[in-house]
This record gives structure tokens, sequence and C-alpha cells, in this order.
């Protein structure tokens, strides 16, 4: 269990990291929802969504009003028709959130994301306009 900044004990539960590496390894997933259980001071998995759900089903399983964590599956052909696949880390807190939310997701981020091995990039949003599919084919491309 890890000090965090903030002064809480946060862990991950131990389902965290499996799914992560079903994602990345084993292509099981297209997308993981995480969220922190305040009452076991965990990280846990809210969601694994199948390989065949897009990238709309994910973002609209994101609370509008609480923060959470996501790794997303992206894949795309680039302009030289080659298909790839890039990981990305998201780390969604709302304007709506309650503070208390926002500074555990803030202070448990870099922590949690270096758990996770093989992410391409990260993308930080507040609100459902700065997650658009097209920011995420910029960047991977």
């Amino acid at each position: 269990m890890a000090q965090l900044a903030s002064g809480i004990r946060l862990d991950l539960s131990d389902d965290c990291k499996s799914k992560f590496m079903d994602l990345r390894t084993k292509k099981h997933y297209r997308y993981i929802i995480y969220k922190i259980d305040e009452k076991s001071q965990q990280i846990v998995v809210e969601k694994a969504g199948a390989t065949n759900e897009s990238y709309d089903t994910f973002a609209a399983c994101l609370p509008e009003s609480d923060c959470r964590f996501g790794v997303f599956d992206l894949e795309f052909t680039t302009d030289d028709m080659c298909q790839k696949s890039k990981i990305f880390f998201i780390s969604w807190s709302p304007d709506t959130s309650r503070i208390k939310a926002k500074m555990m997701y803030a202070s448990s981020k870099d922590r949690f994301r270096r758990e996770l091995d093989g992410i391409h990039y990260e993308l930080q949003a507040t609100d459902p306009t700065e997650m658009d599919l097209e920011i995420l084919k910029d960047r991977a491309s």
C-alpha cells in the first residue's frame, strides 16, 4: 500500500493489473474503466469492455459528475495502410465532480499509471469535448 501526496493510503486491487495485461497482450478487452473505492481505499475495475465495443461506448460509460481512470486500446490504419494499436490512459475529472474525488484521483494518477506498463499516450479530460476520438487519432498518428 502506498501513501499518496494527499496523505491517503491507496492500493490496487489484484484485478487492475491482470485485466490490463489481458487488454495489452491478449486483446481480450477494448477498454477498462477504473474507479477509486473510497471504503476499501483501492483502485478497482469498474467495467471492462469487449473487443467489439467502440470508443463512443467507452466515453458513454464515464459518469457525468464523478472521476474515473480509463484505458482504451485504439486500433487504426496509418497513411501507409498499416494496422496499428496504441493504448491510451485517460484521466477523467469533470468540473462537476466533488473536490475530494478530484484530489484523490489527481494524487493517485501518476502512481497508478506507472503500474500499467505499456501505455503509449495519456489524456486528461474535464469535459467530453476534450476526449473526442479525433484527438486520440491525431495523437496516435
